[in-house]
């Protein structure tokens, strides 16, 4: 690297507007700066939540020019280091960047003209505060200003927490707590209080400013497929021509990347997996505008400051709001109009999903992780694996659980985590191989809180995508604390892209969907985490819930579960309307495996249980075609279920809506006869004792009877059909059971 210029150092007796004018060309401040900066002329720390382009860099950059000292900034992106230093050097201001990019001769050099007062601001990447010589060289400095960027990093609550933050706390003390200022675009009042915590700010001002952004129009599109996606994001990129698109994977980058490229886009592709070459070339491509589009992953955009982007597309859902709105940001800098579309499929939670278990270990995974690096240990306590032979140790699949429980132990200080020479794989060396796994000293509750959070964070997301009735900023800004909040006038909501039919369900139809949802998780299962996993499709749920004999469900076992039939007085037009209005408002989803399978949403676990907060297009029956005898016949149009049909008007005497427990969940069965049930099970009692005291359930079982009094059957035939009653127990006592259920229809 190149020798760094010194430039003439600014007086430092000139007043804000004046160096204002001097060194930046403006004449006025942009909202929100000047009492920012007023409080740190001052002498006050400060904590500043200011949108993507709303003008942070400038709430450090000009006291550094009025101050006595050096300003200290912490960043954690390069590249974005480099465009200021680039920017500042321009404007004759001396300053430099401290990161792993350069040489150690290069870094001491840098911290004696340091030393020596020749700079006025210095970006210092947060990993470089790892080292304690690092530390003692800045304590012969005198600091002006410890100003930390994208302070959002040190919050473990935060969307984009940076373990390296963490150490700033033990800078900022060992410095002897100079000034400190904290900056970030997006901080939730949870994540504002930890920042202030863990810098511990004194008497700081607190701001918070300018989250609204009128110029930008932010809509949400339902999308069913990959395929609709590509329609309105090639409409989009033809409508606008510069932007970025934000993918949730690189495969997905580079999927999206080669669509848009047939279109004849120059485009560039952005992502973790590419060297640092290959990204730099690929950002400097898009900041210089001879490339238009960028398709990238979240690791695209800290730093970026092209002002002319038209457009942000989110591909795939986002993790959480902050996140979102964050890279929506970046579209509009310059205050023209500019689109943010987000291109929604519940089912790409999923990869979110996958993301927030990689980030989260848990206590157990940590202590199986260190269990497997005492074994594997040679003699000088070190291990040289890589994650995902270390994964395969333990037994499992996400390797990013791997990484996440070496930064655990490596934090908690239980592990080191060196580079090999000559080796891409990084070795582990146990500190204290002494220490058993049992006892180590890690925060079980914290890790779990985490967890819950970041839980918490994509189902906000989810929340705002199905968000129908207010304005998607105001949302927004509500989400960030401010409570005061007018509508924007240019989303989707604002202007009535997503009007339509939509409503709450009535008390019948919400009866309906809990009916439709528990047949769903009936015919699905838990797995990791309490998540649903799928085990059919939707034809074979729909079926099973209208009580189809068909000989699949059959020899799936489908037609022995509670809510077969359940919904059979519908027909199977209705209820393949109804679920494609389900999945429209994520409250189940279709997920390929590589066959597409149905399964619960978490949103729509909680409205099984009996969370009413949804909104449906309610199917017309007057607009489907007719049904086509999916309904079972019988002595009448539904003899076979006549308890389960109450979908208008108070249910019959003697019926109700039970919570049934299968492997300890709890579904909707369908409407259940308790009178006939009692009356059946003393029958089946009466009889056991006329057969010399034998076990009742010899004679039928519980859910034989419960079949018998939810299906009432009329004749022998019909009774066959149902799981447990064969021809020999039919021939031996099926008849008094069948009189009981004829004379109570009677009655």
């Amino acid at each position: 690297m190149s020798p760094d210029p010194v430039q003439s150092r600014p007086g430092s007796g000139a007043g804000p507007r004046e160096a204002l004018q001097k060194h930046f060309g403006f004449r006025e401040f942009r909202a929100g700066q000047e009492p920012v900066i007023s409080a740190l002329l001052d002498g006050r720390d400060a904590l500043a939540v200011m949108p993507t382009g709303g003008g942070k860099s400038l709430c450090y950059q000009l006291p550094a020019l009025v101050l006595e000292g050096v300003t200290l900034v912490v960043s954690p992106l390069i590249a974005l280091m480099k465009d200021q230093v680039d920017a500042l050097q321009h404007r004759g201001i001396p300053a430099t960047m401290i990161n792993s990019t350069l040489t150690a001769s290069e870094q001491t050099e840098r911290l004696a003209r340091l030393a020596r007062g020749e700079y006025k601001l210095v970006y210092i990447a947060p990993e470089r505060f790892r080292s304690s010589a690092f530390l003692r060289s800045l304590r012969q400095v005198k600091i002006a200003l410890f100003a930390v960027d994208e302070a959002h990093c040190l919050s473990q609550w935060g969307h984009d927490f940076r373990p390296d933050y963490l150490r700033l706390a033990e800078a900022v003390e060992t410095l002897g707590h100079p000034q400190t200022a904290a900056f970030t675009a997006t901080a939730t009042p949870e994540v504002r209080k930890d920042i202030l915590s863990v810098l511990s700010l004194r008497d700081p001002l607190v701001t918070i400013s300018g989250f609204e952004r009128p110029n930008l129009a932010l809509r949400v599109r339902q999308c069913g497929s990959n395929r609709e996606k590509y329609e309105h994001l090639h409409a989009l990129v033809k409508r606008r021509s510069t932007g970025i698109v934000y993918c949730a994977t690189r495969k997905k980058v580079e999927e999206v990347s080669a669509s848009l490229s047939e279109m004849g886009i120059k485009l560039i592709a952005y992502h973790g997996g590419m060297d640092d070459r290959d990204r730099a070339w690929a950002q400097n491509r898009f900041l210089d505008r001879s490339h238009d589009v960028a398709v990238a992953t979240n690791a695209f955009g800290m730093g970026i400051d092209r002002p002319d982007v038209r457009f942000v597309a989110h591909f795939d859902v986002p993790g959480s709001v902050e996140a979102y709105y964050q890279e929506a940001g970046r579209a509009g800098r310059d205050g023209e109009p500019a689109e943010c579309e987000l291109l929604f499929n519940y089912a790409d939670t999923r990869t979110q999903e996958f993301f927030i278990e990689g980030n989260n270990p848990g206590y157990e995974l940590i202590i199986d992780l260190y269990s497997a690096l005492r074994h594997f240990a040679g003699e000088n306590h070190e291990v040289v694996m890589t994650v995902r032979d270390l994964a395969g140790a333990i037994n499992v699949k996400n390797d990013m659980q791997v990484s996440s429980a070496l930064s655990h132990l490596s934090r908690a200080g239980y592990i080191e985590r060196y580079d090999v020479p000559g080796e891409r794989t990084r070795g582990t060396r146990l500190r204290y191989p002494e220490i058993d796994p049992v006892n180590l000293e890690l925060d079980h509750a914290a890790l779990s809180e985490k967890e819950r959070r970041d839980r918490a964070k994509l189902e906000a997301m989810v929340r705002f995508c199905y968000e129908e009735a207010t304005c998607r900023q105001a949302w927004i800004l509500h989400y960030f604390g401010e409570d005061k909040a007018s509508n924007c006038g240019a989303c989707d909501v604002c202007s009535g892209g997503n009007a339509g039919d939509r409503r709450e369900p009535d008390d019948d139809e919400f009866t309906l969907v809990r009916k439709a949802l528990s047949g769903v998780a009936r015919a699905s299962k838990r797995g990791p985490g309490g998540r649903w996993e799928p085990r059919f499709g939707k034809t074979k749920i729909v079926q099973m819930l209208a009580g189809s004999p068909s000989a699949d469900l059959v020899a799936g076992g489908l037609d022995r579960l509670s809510t077969y039939g359940i919904l059979s007085d519908r027909g199977t037009n209705y209820l393949y309307a109804l679920f494609g209005e389900m999945e429209n408002a994520g409250l189940v989803v279709t997920i390929k495996t590589p066959y597409p399978l149905l399964t619960l949403t978490s949103r729509g676990d909680k409205v099984m249980r009996g969370n009413r907060d949804f909104t449906l297009r309610w199917p017309d029956p007057r607009t489907l075609p007719q049904a086509t005898g999916a309904k079972p016949t019988g002595r009448r149009a539904s003899a076979r279920y006549p308890n389960s049909v109450h979908t208008s008007g108070d249910p019959s005497p003697g019926t109700r809506i039970q919570e049934a427990v299968l492997d300890g969940e709890s579904f909707i069965e369908p409407n259940y006869d308790e009178e006939l049930y009692d009356r059946l099970c003393a029958l089946r009692r009466d009889m056991a004792k006329a057969e010399g005291g034998k076990p009742a359930y010899v004679i039928f079982s519980n859910e034989v009877l419960k079949s018998l009094t939810r299906l009432q059957p009329g004749t022998a035939e019909e009774a066959l059909r149902i799981p447990g009653i064969g021809q020999v127990k039919a021939d031996r006592y099926l008849e008094p059971f069948l009189e009981m259920i004829r004379g109570h229809d009677k009655s």
